[in-house]
């Protein structure tokens, strides 16, 4: 325990100098923040190690393709290319003086962006371990799991136990494949992002938006008449209410996932910031003092972090194996059952 203790302390002390300024400029906290938790065009792990991202831009029907290396000069200034100015995490068309022009229609952006890239990584990872898990399955069937594979059996039981089953009933297993991945998604892109120079990808309220609409719309197209039944026609309510009702249904539909979207987005973010504005005390006090209180309270703060990162994904796979459960739930409002 106390090796892992001091590992985890230099981890974190390296990724603190990770983000440290140049020697001789002055630090700002919230450049370093704003930089750490937004999606950019390079993938900056520290001095020194740098990965620049493809740029891929429809411009008009014409495709162009280049490194963003060449939209950062020797000192690491942004200037134009090709036409292009990087300004802001953006890409505008460039005029001549190299300002960057508000009008960008017919300006779309592909580029693969270091959210992207790490997307790309927690994929690749995802496929490579359970497909070995799931070779194992098939080649030793009706033997004790070993290795990787006993890891990652209880977990999987757990979700099938205690998540699908207890809040689906007996139609949970047209919903394990979805639950089981989104559940691990999230898991594995928040211990990511922990990591020095790790992307904010479940930070990044686009990527927690379309989860909340893949739970939305699975939702949707699996309501029953009962579930459409409670939202148009409210059972024991009165019909003189039902002008206030049925608009007070349609947007809980709506709200569901929105706190879906907003809870893992805020929860991530939030412990990402808490966690570098402690670093960035060291650089702002310049005290012997305070740099191994800093250190150590970050180090707590990512224990608590390591522990989030799990919880957020049960509650978003809880939540919505919750809301598919009420899509499917069959009920009997006949007195004869009350």
């Amino acid at each position: 325990m106390k090796r892992l203790f001091v590992l985890l302390f230099s981890f974190l002390t390296i990724s603190a100098f990770a983000e440290a300024p140049v020697e001789g400029g002055e630090f700002q906290p919230g450049e370093m923040i704003t930089h750490h938790i937004a999606d950019d065009y390079i993938w900056h792990f520290a001095d020194g190690a740098t990965v620049y991202l493809p740029v891929i831009l429809l411009d008009n029907g014409q495709l162009n393709v280049f490194s963003s290396h060449h939209f950062y000069d020797e000192n690491h200034e942004t200037v134009p290319y090709n036409g292009y100015v990087l300004e802001h995490g953006r890409i505008y068309r460039a005029s001549q003086e190299g300002e960057p022009l508000e009008e960008h229609a017919g300006l779309y952006d592909f580029s693969i962006t270091k959210n992207v890239a790490s997307m790309f990584v927690s994929v690749a990872l995802l496929l490579i371990i359970f497909f070995v898990i799931a070779s194992r399955y098939k080649n030793n069937p009706g033997k004790a799991p070993k290795g990787i594979q006993s890891f990652f059996e209880p977990i999987i039981i757990f979700v099938r136990d205690e998540i699908a089953k207890a809040n689906i009933g007996p139609k949970y297993e047209r919903y394990m494949p979805y639950l089981l991945t989104v559940f691990f998604f999230i898991w594995f892109n928040n211990l990511l992002g922990l990591m020095p120079g790790g992307a904010n990808l479940t930070g990044n309220i686009a990527v927690t938006l379309i989860l909340a609409l893949l739970t939305l719309i699975i939702t949707l197209f699996s309501g029953n008449k009962n579930y459409w039944g409670h939202i148009f026609a409210t059972p024991g309510v009165p019909t003189w209410l039902a002008p206030i009702m049925i608009p007070v249904e349609l947007i809980g539909i709506f709200t569901k996932p929105f706190s879906l979207m907003v809870r893992l987005f805020a929860n991530i973010t939030a412990g990402h910031i808490i966690i570098l504005s402690l670093f960035s005390l060291i650089f702002i006090f310049r005290s012997i003092a305070v740099g191994p209180l800093s250190v150590a309270f970050a180090t707590f703060m990512n224990f608590l972090e390591l522990f989030v990162a799990l919880l957020q994904a049960y509650i978003f796979t809880l939540l919505s194996a919750m809301y598919f459960g009420g899509a499917v739930e069959e009920h009997d409002h006949s007195e004869e059952h009350h």
